[in-house]
C-alpha cells in the first residue's frame, strides 16, 4: 500500500498563500486520482481537489474554485496544492488520500 506524507502547512494570514505537498512513496500503477481533503473541528470532512495519475483531469470544490490550483510531479511522486487568497473558512486540517491510503495530514491556519 502506497503510504502518503503531507507537508506545507502553516499560518498565514487572510489573503495569503501555501503551497501543500503530498509525497507518494512509490509509483503505484493503480489509476486512482489524488485526492485533498480537509476537515476543520466539529466539521464533516470536504472534498478539496482532485487529480488524475497524468494531471490530464482536475476536479475542485466550488469553495476553493479559482483559489486553489492542484498540480503533479511524477518524477517525484508527489502532487501539490497551491493554495491562493486563504480565508479563514479555509482553516482545517488537510489530508490527501490515493485509493485506499491517507496520509497524516497538515494543519492550515488562516487568521483573520
Amino acid at each position: 500500500q502506497v503510504q502518503l506524507t503531507e507537508s506545507g502547512g502553516g499560518l498565514v494570514q487572510t489573503g495569503g498563500s501555501l503551497r501543500l505537498s503530498c509525497a507518494h512513496s512509490e509509483r503505484a500503477a493503480s489509476p486512482y486520482p489524488t485526492m485533498w481533503f480537509r476537515q476543520a473541528p466539529g466539521k464533516e470532512r470536504e472534498f478539496v481537489a482532485s487529480i488524475v495519475w497524468n494531471g490530464a483531469s482536475t476536479v475542485y470544490a466550488d469553495s476553493v474554485k479559482g483559489r486553489f490550483t492542484i498540480s503533479r510531479d511524477n518524477t517525484k511522486n508527489t502532487v501539490y496544492l497551491q493554495m491562493s487568497s486563504l480565508k479563514p473558512e479555509d482553516t482545517a486540517r488537510y489530508y490527501c488520500e490515493f485509493g485506499p491510503s491517507r496520509g497524516q495530514g497538515t494543519q492550515v491556519t488562516v487568521s483573520s
